[in-house]
């Protein structure tokens, strides 16, 4: 992610100057240390920047005796005071309507947290680690449904269908499942792996029962 330094550093130093005159330059030179992203969510996040410059600040006072303290190196040095990392990266996970935000969050939040910051900041970052996290949780409900499912069985077939439909629309669920397993075995196999192409296929034989039931009354 392309940050402007120059300017990040000056919007820093304007906020820091109000609080802490006499350090203002020392202490926007120990944040701008950090990664990008967390400068970032810094200019974006008060409360944050707060903590941080209290950190650096802190710091700075005990240099004499241990240096190395100076050096901000790790976005948990910030963002320890964000509790709500996990929700605010489940809400953006959420946004993209996958089926599996609970699971896809918690396998982007095992990250470390400075890639965690950036996946906050930076949406298309987000967007790719969500398709791959999605693809390889899919790939894993293949993998297990494949180990529980008799492919050459059409009745297991039938049941694990029904049991599904089921769960999206009790009253219709033997004319449905009875017009779904029609489709050739491949087209089920997948309705079985995607929840999402299971609805929409539920909804186009709810949609021709209808049409069907109409014909019949009349």
């Amino acid at each position: 992610m392309e940050v402007d330094v120059e300017r990040v550093g000056e919007e820093l130093y304007s906020r820091i100057y109000n609080q802490h005159k006499d350090n203002a330059g020392k202490l926007t030179g120990m944040l701008l240390e950090l990664p990008s992203a967390v400068l970032v969510q810094l200019l974006q996040d008060e409360a944050m920047l707060t903590a941080a410059v209290d950190k650096a600040y802190k710091a700075l006072q005990e240099s004499t005796d241990e240096p190395s303290k100076n050096r901000l190196t790790t976005a948990e040095d910030v963002s320890t005071s964000s509790d709500s990392l996990g929700e605010q990266l489940f809400e953006l996970v959420d946004l993209y309507n996958t089926g599996y935000s609970q699971k896809i969050t918690g396998m982007l939040l095992e990250q470390k947290k400075y890639v965690v910051l950036n996946l906050l900041s930076d949406p298309k970052l987000l967007e790719k680690q969500v398709n791959q996290a999605l693809e390889t949780l899919k790939r894993e409900s293949e993998a297990d449904l494949n180990d529980s499912l008799d492919v050459d069985d059409p009745h297991d077939f039938g049941e694990r269908l029904f049991s599904l439909v089921q769960q999206i629309n009790q009253d219709h669920a033997n004319e449905l499942t009875g017009m779904l397993l029609e489709m050739d075995r491949a087209a089920l196999h997948q309705l079985l792996c995607d929840h999402t192409l299971l609805e929409a296929a539920v909804k186009k034989a709810l949609s021709a029962l209808g049409t069907n039931s109409i014909e019949k009354v009349t």
